[in-house]
């Protein structure tokens, strides 16, 4: 008996600490919240896969995405969310690929937006073949180059040159492997030809392919004076776009209307928790007082592993945590109901509580499972604001399951030795009986 009121101290002291902690540090460990909740920024794209080979479509989004997340984290935005959808269509057709940027606690939006559209859109197109740039209008040039499989994507690093006769800045385009390799064979295929260089969709040079290029390093030079290089230089340094992309539209949520947003979702949840624990108590007098405190490590548990992960917390995020505090009282009713059913039938209450938790066990696997079940499925295929709810959901219900069935347990065979005196009958009784 000794060792587990020694086990429900240790837990009482760990809740405590980590409450401390929850509520103290916010230095180290600050509490991350979410656009709706923090106030910024939220910016729709439409990026423009039309000249993207079809397989590479996925791809190409992908980084695309990388690529904006990493200039977006220049500005030192706190939990920036970069993705992507599809929107539209059916099997491929008319569909229309988005990039959504959403930027908490971003006050200057024109800078923002003037950033992430100066990322540049680098892509390489070969002479069609039998085509002639003379007989081809200005206005028409376009219409003289096809697309190829290099672009931006599969840049890795642009350093800065100075012709060592001439003094001419020139551009030096390191690809990565795959690109090198994509690089060394449109040059060999293409001898003769030109290969234009286009950014952000405008031919910048059009060099000849005098021979196979097989180092996989492309030179742009000719075209930029010393500042012009420098300043592309550092561009697609931070990422240059696999695609080009527009800007469909933006919205701004102030910090004083996330800040309301925030403080009715704590007030939400602070009195759902504390009816919750009034009615627990009131029904099952000692077991409701046990299952209140050990609902109170369940909160503190969930506030510390949000610091910890961390866990970016939305307004939808917030509204599972308060349903996972449901989740985590069912489990306590049905281990209190079952415990109640034994003691019914003339069992002491140590046997009572031991055989309770046993029979009420398979419902709250069950119960649980089927939860997790759909916190994943809404995760798999939700969008970002399914996705925290589901995040926050499924967390819940795991550490439910931790305190429902440990700590609960530990709190209740610490007080349930002896025998079924009147008093401990009152104490361990429910509602009128």
């Amino acid at each position: 008996m000794w060792w587990l009121r020694l086990f429900a101290l240790f837990f009482l002291s760990l809740g405590l600490g980590l409450g401390f902690f929850s509520y103290t540090d916010t230095t180290y460990f600050p509490f991350r919240f979410g656009l709706d909740l923090a106030g910024g920024t939220h910016l729709i794209y439409r990026a423009d896969v039309s000249r993207v080979i079809p397989s590479e479509v996925n791809g190409s989004m992908e980084s695309l995405r990388d690529v904006i997340e990493r200039r977006v984290n220049l500005f030192g935005v706190s939990e920036p969310s970069v993705q992507t959808e599809v929107s539209g269509g059916f099997f491929g057709d008319g569909r229309e690929h988005r990039l959504i940027v959403e930027l908490p606690g971003v006050t200057d939006i024109d800078e923002a937006i003037a950033m992430i559209g100066e990322t540049p859109f680098l892509e390489f197109r070969i002479q069609k073949e039998g085509a002639s740039l003379s007989d081809t209008p200005d206005a028409n040039v376009d219409e003289f180059f096809a697309p190829t499989a290099l672009s931006g994507r599969f840049l890795e690093k642009a350093t800065l040159q100075f012709d060592s006769t001439t003094r001419e800045p020139s551009v030096l385009l390191r690809f990565n492997t795959e690109g090198k390799k994509l690089f060394a064979d449109i040059t060999r295929a293409n001898v003769g030809k030109i290969l234009a260089v286009y950014l952000d969709g405008a031919p910048i040079t059009l060099p000849v392919i005098r021979e196979e290029i097989a180092s996989g390093d492309a030179s742009i030079t000719g075209v930029f004076t010393p500042e012009e290089a420098r300043t592309l230089v550092g561009r697609f340094n931070s990422g240059a776009l696999p695609v080009s992309i527009e800007l469909l539209g933006s919205e701004t949520i102030g910090a004083s209307l996330g800040g309301e947003t925030k403080q009715s979702g704590i007030m939400a949840g602070a009195l759902g928790l504390l009816s919750v624990a009034l009615s627990m108590i009131l029904w099952y007098r000692l077991p409701g007082v046990l299952a209140t405190l050990a609902l109170g490590m369940y909160v503190v548990l969930m506030l510390s592993l949000f610091k910890f992960i961390p866990v970016t917390l939305t307004a939808a995020g917030i509204a599972g945590f308060i349903l996972s505090i449901g989740m985590a009282v069912d489990a306590n009713v049905l281990i209190f109901e079952r415990t109640k059913e034994e003691l019914r039938g003339g069992k002491e209450i140590k046997d009572a509580a031991r055989d309770g938790f046993a029979r009420a066990w398979l419902s709250i696997r069950d119960s649980n499972i089927s939860s997790m079940i759909t916190a994943v499925i809404l995760f798999w295929f939700g969008t970002s604001l399914v996705q925290g709810f589901a995040l926050v959901f499924g967390l819940g219900v795991l550490v439910s399951m931790f305190t429902a069935i440990t700590v609960t347990r530990t709190f209740l065979y610490a007080v349930a030795g002896g025998e079924m005196l009147a008093a401990r009958k009152f104490l361990f009784g429910s509602g009128t009986k």
